[in-house]
């Protein structure tokens, strides 16, 4: 019952407004320290560990947003946006077209990059020269986020592949866990075939929450 207190309170105060993701973010942050605590799983030792470790990724996460940043502003100032967009309404298909390209290719960085580097770097070049093509902004979001999602199980640097590796006894070779792997990227891919067949089921929730 406790995790299961804390997922409804993450999402839950996303879901009811009284929170952005960020915020709910540190909801889930504290609430994890108290279930800690209460399990007498968290010591001064261990607090700092989680600190120390906290501090690295928040500061490679910015080092990346403000290169990223600068890539982005050099980009747009020698119109490298216009050239983007000029590209997208030339392709074959137009919209479906240039849409279809953007997830082969993030699809593909999802091999040799992390999904960080790609969210930072890719999706504000091609984000807002889709969007200014009429998609709506949810099913855009939603057909990044799951095709991301790739980019955990795609080898060679997939995390879950690292998170995997490390659990596995020896007896589980390497080779193994990428054949493994096979099928749920399968199903990711599915998926964003199924969201665009139906847009609204990646719509439908939050035109319900919010209209």
């Amino acid at each position: 019952m406790p995790p299961l207190a804390l997922i409804v309170a993450v999402l839950g105060s996303i879901l009811a407004g009284f929170a952005t993701p960020t915020e709910a973010a540190a909801v889930g942050a504290l609430g994890a320290l108290l279930l800690g605590i209460g399990y007498r799983a968290i010591d001064l030792a261990t607090l700092r560990e989680i600190g120390e470790s906290t501090l690295k990724t928040t500061a490679m996460v910015f080092f990346i947003l403000i290169g990223a940043s600068i890539f982005s502003l050099v980009f747009r100032g020698y119109g490298g946006d216009e050239v983007i967009a000029s590209v997208f309404e030339d392709m074959p298909g137009g919209v479906v077209g240039a849409t279809l390209i953007v997830m082969v290719v993030i699809f593909l960085l999802g091999f040799i990059l992390d999904f960080i580097e790609i969210t930072f770097v890719v999706i504000p070049i091609v984000g807002p020269v889709l969007l200014a093509m009429g998609l709506d902004p949810v099913w855009l979001g939603v057909m990044v986020a799951v095709n991301l999602q790739t980019s955990f199980l795609t080898p060679p640097f997939g995390f879950a592949l690292f998170y995997l590796r490390g659990v596995a006894p020896s007896s589980v070779s390497t080779a193994a866990i990428y054949r493994g792997v096979i099928p749920f990227i399968a199903l990711q891919l599915v998926l964003l075939v199924l969201l665009v067949i139906w847009p609204s089921l990646a719509t439908w929730l939050p035109n319900a929450l919010y209209g």
